[in-house]
């Protein structure tokens, strides 16, 4: 294996810390830039606990972030942002590997409705390649740019797409409920992010216009075949992370929970982070620091539906750990390198 140097870029969001934390252990990686307006100036010890090469490195403003000297560029930064550096790094020749959703959609014209913003760089959507391995593998070897999927969009499409695609489940009139811990949020200072209103509390958010529809039916549609009429809850619930996701798919005819399940399972077959199991075992728990995602289905024949259950953490599986997996993939090594030891 050969070594790469790699850059942290936002290294002081969660997602950033995950990364930094990562990459780190990583033994084909050697992390030399980390960016940070927050903390510019500051060396990484004083932030978090790690070997002492990578322990010796200050922060950079972020206003640096261009001439970062690495190989490999982890972008942990607002949509915005990454739209307008990633295509100055990949001029520099740097593989992307952009946590935002500024690649995500192949739609140009998506972008001012969903992120509103205007998107300059429509070559860019086209070549982008979608960082969720066990859907998307087979474009990953060799990307210069990776589009990381979304946390939600990452548990839901895993439940969703194989049931779609086995036949079993229809592809449109998909509901699903997303319950999320309060770190999906960010670490920015808000009043409705604050400990005495999340606490003891539940709350549906942007019914209806949350940014990850569209790439949900995407990547469904991508995978399956088709995948529209997508209606999502998001649920913001008083945990630090994880995400549980309760997808509701409309049957296609008379079926059996064990083809169900089945389908799920020949899916994942192999696969070392996705693990298939009875729908009312999935927990956050057991997930949680890990890059795993685990998956059930559970059958409601007296309404007709298939009920999806996945839990992942959403700052390792739906970020920062995923990140990781892909760039394995795009750099043509095993994908679980760096992210093994990770424990619930």
């Amino acid at each position: 294996m050969q070594t790469r140097t790699a850059a942290v870029i936002g290294a002081s969001g969660y997602s950033g810390l995950e990364l930094t934390r990562l990459l780190a252990r990583h033994p084909g990686v050697r992390v030399t830039a980390l960016t940070s307006d927050r903390w510019a100036g500051e060396r990484a010890a004083a932030r978090l606990p790690l070997p002492s090469e990578l322990a010796a490195l200050a922060y950079r403003p972020l206003s640096e972030s261009e001439a970062v000297e690495a190989e490999v560029a982890f972008l942990a930064t607002p949509a915005e942002v990454s739209h307008q550096l990633a295509p100055r790094l990949l001029a520099r020749g740097l593989t992307v590997i952009d946590l935002s959703g500024a690649f995500r959609l192949a739609d140009a014209a998506a972008y001012p409705g969903w992120y509103g913003f205007t998107h300059q760089h429509p070559a860019l959507l086209a070549e982008a390649r979608y960082g969720l391995p066990e859907l998307a593998r087979a474009g990953l070897a060799g990307a210069r740019l990776v589009t990381n999927p979304g946390c939600y969009a990452t548990a839901i499409a895993l439940a969703v797409a194989p049931l779609v695609k086995s036949g079993l489940c229809s592809a449109s009139g998909v509901a699903v409920t997303g319950l999320s811990g309060v770190s999906g949020a960010g670490r920015k200072a808000s009043e409705d992010y604050s400990f005495c209103e999340v606490d003891e509390d539940l709350r549906a958010y942007r019914l209806g216009r949350h940014q990850h529809i569209p790439e949900i039916e995407q990547t469904v549609a991508r995978y399956a075949g088709a995948c529209e009429g997508l209606s999502f809850t998001p649920v913001l619930v008083p945990i630090r992370r994880g995400i549980l996701a309760s997808c509701v798919l409309r049957l296609t005819g008379p079926t059996s929970a064990e083809a169900l399940s089945e389908a799920l399972a020949a899916a994942y077959a192999g696969e070392p982070f996705v693990k298939v199991m009875a729908a009312d075992r999935v927990q956050v728990k057991d997930v949680a620091r890990t890059n795993l995602a685990h998956l059930g289905v559970a059958l409601d024949a007296r309404a007709g539906v298939a009920v999806a259950v996945s839990a992942i953490d959403n700052l390792v599986k739906g970020a920062a750990g995923q990140a990781v997996q892909a760039m394995n993939a795009a750099l043509g090594w095993p994908e679980a390198t760096g992210l093994e030891l990770l424990g619930g």
